[in-house]
């Protein structure tokens, strides 16, 4: 380790801000990285109102040099995340990392040396990352698409940081996918078929989400994800309690006409979340709505006019998956997001994920729609 680094953990209020705010510093200078609002990263951080920390311990790092701040890193236990099984990603003994930004590769091998140090202490075997923090938040490293700025919800990183983590023997435990879909002209005229096959069988509704309804809609779309996603890599399960969280800060962002369900013979069978690529505003904010960031954000959603939307989630109950039933729904819901957004909101890309490379199911509905590769994420790990 370099000896004119140091790195220590988080204490006050001072060193919290200090590792808020390095992000900001670091790609300052890059034009495709989207600051964050601080509000919501300091929400991220604060176990008082972010629910994940009540079934996590977490770590907070900074590297500093000559009295300077110079990256940071987080270490961090899911304790759901111990109790799956270990074929699909998380299990015993795995720890994870994430939040990470380096001025250079000595500051990066210092700060993951020090995560794997904390992890060994707190008897983990094996470090997995980076999420920031959860599988469900921002799971990965950008690893292809640095030559654009990520949609919603999704993280940005510095290309350097590949070679970085690769050069502390790290290595890909998994790849997710996130797809560009141009939305303007419309799908193949075999996806077409099978859509107006769909919308002719009676059986099958598509329903936007019931705003008047809306805690009821979101407890059982977030139950249905919990039970469509339980057999996924890196699946980890979602709390009661965290989802009142969830869905409390979704709400805002909802636009019911292109969230939907689907029921089959009048029960829930599977969903579909879209939702605006509010980050077209928030390149221009800074990290603040103040002075006047949230007028331009207020205005934004009230022209209700957005490029890009992106399909973060998407789930089939079990009873239908495996079926042809599962690929039908989700061609019928994209389709219905598309045509909605196109005509009533001045939609021209969307993106769809993120999905994991071996999700042979979804990678085939991508592939059906010409759908295209337009970010890679990687997660590491490394036996400790």
């Amino acid at each position: 380790m370099n000896s004119d680094i140091a790195v220590r953990p988080v204490t006050g209020k001072a060193d919290l801000k200090t590792f808020v705010d390095i992000a900001y510093r670091l790609n300052a200078d890059d034009p495709n990285w989207v600051p964050p609002l601080r509000s919501d990263v300091f929400e991220l951080l604060n176990p008082d109102k972010n629910p994940f920390h009540k079934h996590a311990t977490v770590q907070l790092f900074l590297a500093w040099r000559g009295g300077k701040a110079v990256g940071r890193i987080s270490a961090h236990i899911d304790h759901l995340a111990l109790e799956q099984p270990v074929a699909q990603g998380m299990g015993p003994g795995t720890g994870n990392w994430g939040l990470f930004e380096a001025e250079d590769e000595a500051v990066a091998a210092a700060l993951l040396a020090a995560t794997e140090q904390w992890l060994r202490g707190q008897g983990m075997t094996r470090s997995l990352g980076p999420l920031s923090l959860s599988v469900w938040e921002e799971p990965g490293l950008l690893t292809k698409g640095h030559d654009h700025p990520a949609m919603v919800m999704m993280g940005h990183d510095k290309a350097e940081y590949q070679g970085w983590i690769e050069g502390q023997h790290y290595s890909e435990a998994k790849q997710l996918y996130t797809y560009r879909v141009p939305v303007s002209d419309g799908f193949p005229p075999l996806i077409q078929r099978i859509v107006q096959s769909g919308e002719r069988n009676e059986r099958i509704t598509i329903r936007p989400i019931d705003m008047n309804r809306y805690e009821e809609e979101a407890e059982l779309i977030l139950g249905m994800l919990n039970e469509a996603w339980s057999g996924n890599w890196g699946f980890v399960p979602i709390p009661d309690y965290e989802v009142v969280y969830i869905r409390k800060k979704l709400k805002p962002a909802i636009i019911p006409q292109v969230n939907l369900i689907a029921e089959y013979e009048g029960e829930p069978a599977a969903f579909m979340l879209a939702l605006p690529d509010v980050n077209e505003v928030l390149r221009s904010l800074g990290g603040s709505l103040l002075p006047f960031g949230w007028a331009r954000l207020l205005y934004r959603l009230w022209k209700k006019q957005w490029k890009g939307h992106r399909v973060p989630l998407m789930g089939v109950s079990k009873k239908h998956q495996n079926s042809r039933l599962a690929s039908q729904l989700a061609f019928m819901m994209i389709e219905k997001i598309r045509a909605i957004g196109v005509r009533d909101y001045g939609a021209v890309d969307a993106e769809v994920g993120w999905i994991l490379e071996d999700n042979q199911g979804m990678v085939a509905i991508a592939d059906a729609i010409n759908a295209e590769i337009n970010r890679v994420y990687t997660i590491y790990e490394k036996p400790l």
